[in-house]
């Protein structure tokens, strides 16, 4: 566990830093809502601000958002400190991008009270609410946690985990109980042995 927090802090670390860069970008070199197409009608950078939560959700409710980041922050790190996160790469890569993406948006939040979005992704017809990477972050950190959640069982290395019987792990544990007797090194037969008198 100790070994992968220095990867899993330069996973946070690049995700909060790609995120301040493309924010910085698109704030200086994208006109205001206005798309620019990358991929056709597929792929847009249509720059915006956004004083809601995720994809434009809640704008202009004043309400102050930035404490479900605070509230995510605090909970993760509370996790890895207590080694709640177990020994599974998938939870911990999870919660990591969910970290990060936390940490991007909340600087926004707490510097300007908006969050810069641009990418937009989509169909001619139809087309995703306009997101950032600190929103993308989150999104597979959310669907990978939920998909190792629902494979279930304990980490690895939990008290328990891996192979059934003896907590070591080691071979299987060995009924005993009244009429089950556990047998041992070889020993002299009741009656003397083989030379003595049957009972």
């Amino acid at each position: 566990m100790r070994r992968s927090l220095p990867l899993l802090a330069a996973l946070a670390v690049g995700v909060i830093a790609l995120d301040r860069w493309t924010k910085h970008w698109a704030s200086t070199a994208l006109p205001f809502s206005q798309p620019v197409q990358v991929v056709g009608d597929y792929l847009r950078f249509t720059y915006t601000r956004n004083s809601g939560v995720a994809f434009g959700i809640g704008q202009g409710t004043g309400f102050p958002y930035y404490v479900f980041s605070l509230v995510a922050i605090a909970a993760i790190l509370w996790m890895f400190r207590r080694g709640r996160v177990g020994r599974d790469p998938v939870r911990r890569i999870a919660l990591t991008l969910i970290l990060g993406g936390a940490v991007g948006n909340l600087v926004d939040r707490v510097s300007s009270g908006e969050v810069v979005d641009f990418i937009e992704v989509g169909i001619p017809q139809w087309h995703w609410p306009i997101f950032n990477v600190a929103d993308s972050a989150v999104t597979v950190g959310v669907l990978l946690f939920a998909l190792a959640w629902s494979r279930g069982g304990e980490p690895a290395g939990a008290p328990g985990a891996g192979t059934p019987g003896v907590a070591g792990g080691d071979e299987p544990a060995r009924p005993e109980g009244p009429g089950l007797v556990r047998r041992g090194a070889a020993g002299p037969l009741p009656g003397g042995g083989a030379e003595g008198p049957l009972p």
